[in-house]
């Protein structure tokens, strides 16, 4: 075998510059967390299909030639067509256009009550975790009971005694609804509140709204964006449940459950004025728990330079 001689290598040396240089970009946690959200392709395509109908809620009824009640009796239970995209209801009532505005309805109800909902549940259990004590054991036995009753039970007897409507049905949504994201940052806020900075910052004498509003909340608030995606679908059934069952929207406005509630009747002979509703409540709720499912993996910390 023969003998390796010094001069038979060549010293490279120590590159500093290139081993001193940032590989990747230096990125910012939303940033990195929209980074990752665009490669999960179910997460993207659940946003499209939200933000499509969403547009669409917006802007199809303002240039469509029918109103949500207007009636033409030559056209009723009228099939898909030229001049009725979705076709027509029993009265004549253009599909489309009742559609997207029912839309607007249970978007709005789902948006405005899943957000009161951990709004309202983010403050009462963040004051519960991170102060303790006599309030948190309050509150948390009021949550309990309040927990070990059916929901739906709650919501239909306050919407019995506020009666119908866009209003009373998002405060019947939102007396119990607050629960689980109450509980829910009561324990991240248990959890983060025992973490070394959050420590350091009350040995330096950091006034306590500070802390919660510098170190706590950023903490939580990805956690808290994913909560609020995976809470809609859930306000959006719940309304289209209340108002099938008569105790939700009422003439002359609509929202998909009016819409099911009203096709269901001629389902036999006339299918399409309950199926096209139905399509749209379950792929707008399919849609949303994809989002909610990509931002929970993308705002989690631990999963950060995995891909």
């Amino acid at each position: 075998m023969a003998e390796l001689k010094k001069d038979q290598f060549i010293i490279k040396g120590k590159d500093t510059v290139r081993m001193e240089s940032i590989s990747r970009p230096s990125l910012s946690f939303w940033q990195d967390a929209w980074r990752r959200l665009r490669k999960n392709k179910s997460a993207v395509v659940g946003l499209c299909i939200v933000v499509l109908y969403a547009l669409l809620a917006i802007f199809a009824p303002i240039f469509s030639p029918y109103t949500q009640s207007e009636m033409d009796v030559s056209s009723q239970n009228a099939f898909i067509s030229a001049a009725h995209w979705l076709g027509c209801d029993s009265t004549g009532r253009d599909l489309w256009t009742r559609i997207w505005m029912g839309a607007r309805v249970s978007l709005s109800i789902g948006l405005i009550s899943a957000v009161l909902n951990m709004c309202v549940g983010a403050v009462i259990g963040g004051l519960c975790g991170f102060y303790g004590g006599k309030l948190d054991m309050i509150v948390m036995r009021i949550v309990d009971l309040l927990y070990g009753i059916p929901s739906l039970i709650i919501t239909i007897l306050v919407m019995m005694v506020l009666g119908k409507g866009i209003t009373p049905l998002i405060v019947a949504m939102c007396v119990v609804g607050w629960i689980g994201t109450c509980r829910f940052v009561r324990g991240e806020v248990y959890r983060i509140k025992e973490q070394d900075f959050v420590m350091a910052a009350k040995v330096l004498g950091v006034p306590d709204f500070t802390i919660i509003i510098r170190h706590i909340i950023p903490n939580i608030l990805g956690m808290l964006i994913t909560n609020l995606c995976m809470a809609i679908p859930g306000a959006i059934f719940q309304e289209a449940f209340l108002s099938y069952i008569g105790l939700g929207i009422t003439p002359p406005d609509c929202s998909w459950g009016v819409i099911c509630k009203e096709g269901i009747q001629f389902l036999r002979y006339y299918p399409h004025q309950i199926l096209i509703p139905a399509f749209f409540v379950c792929t707008t709720m399919l849609a949303l728990n994809l989002l909610g499912n990509g931002l929970r993996d993308a705002v989690d910390p631990k999963l950060r330079g995995t891909e």
